[in-house]
């Protein structure tokens, strides 16, 4: 009973994610007036105009340039910054090391629709509104933490006795951060790219508060655009969200095995 069971509970959990997303790929496929009349079935007929107008009435390309942009140059800061301060974490033993490692887990605690008000400030003081460096300083220093949390983990699972055992063949702390640390983390850096890959694609908090240029928007933004007063482009919101989540996908499946090792490391080693 209790096998059956979780089966029941797994075509339920299966259930719940292939009907809506299997919604989201029909709606795509049908004109506005098609929706509204049959928000439910299937497109009569299927129709690529939301797609095409996607790009060339909407401007898509410009919008998933920014999207990558502010993407990719945030993980690599984030990537470059949680390693080394994962690596001081590791090496700075006892009380000292896990108060900075609890530092950092606090980040993760605390909203960011609390601090709003005074990023706003901080950024608008230094000419940073309205750009993508503004953008991609404010996105690394909201998902440090993040990254830490899951670097720093799996940096304190590895052997000391093989930090140790370099130090004393008179390797320097960036030859053993360089050579042997970051090598040994990759897993957990594939893990961590991909969360932080994840939360940027589809942020919307940071851009909406820190971007008003059209040309400057992401794809989340952008797609805020299909939304009116008192009539919503559904299907082209939903053609938008499928192109959005592309890049996503093909990521977690290129990086899908370090992924999982990032994930099961902590649980098997130490």
């Amino acid at each position: 009973m209790f096998k059956y069971g979780k089966r029941v509970l797994l075509l339920i959990y299966a259930a719940l994610i292939i009907v809506p997303l299997t919604m989201v790929v029909f709606t795509s496929f049908k004109s506005t007036q098609n929706f509204y009349h049959n928000p439910i079935g299937i497109p009569e007929p299927f129709i690529v105009d939301n797609y095409v107008a996607m790009f060339e009435r909407a401007n898509m390309f410009t919008y998933f340039k920014n999207s990558v942009i502010v993407t990719a140059s945030t993980i690599i800061i984030v990537l470059i910054l949680a390693s080394m301060i994962s690596y001081c974490i590791m090496r700075l033993k006892g009380w000292k090391g896990n108060l900075l490692y609890s530092f950092f887990i606090l980040g993760m605690m605390l909203p960011a629709q609390v601090n709003m008000i005074p990023l706003y400030g901080i950024v608008s003081k230094l000419g940073l509104t309205n750009s993508r460096i503004g953008l991609i300083l404010v996105s690394s220093t909201a998902f440090l933490s993040v990254a830490v949390y899951i670097i720093g983990g799996y940096m304190k699972t590895l052997s000391h006795e093989m930090i140790e055992a370099s130090s004393i063949d008179g390797a320097s702390e960036w030859q053993i951060y360089t050579r042997i640390a970051l090598p040994l983390s990759a897993p957990a850096m594939a893990t961590a790219a991909i969360f932080v890959f994840v939360m940027v694609w589809n942020d919307l908090l940071y851009p909406l508060l820190f971007i008003t240029d059209n040309a400057l928007k992401t794809m989340p933004l952008a797609l805020l655009d299909f939304q009116g007063e008192y009539l919503t482009n559904y299907p082209m919101i939903f053609a938008g969200v499928l192109i959005a989540s592309i890049p996503v996908v093909i990521a977690y499946l290129f990086l899908q095995k370090y992924f999982v090792a990032g994930m099961t490391a902590g649980a098997t080693k130490g």
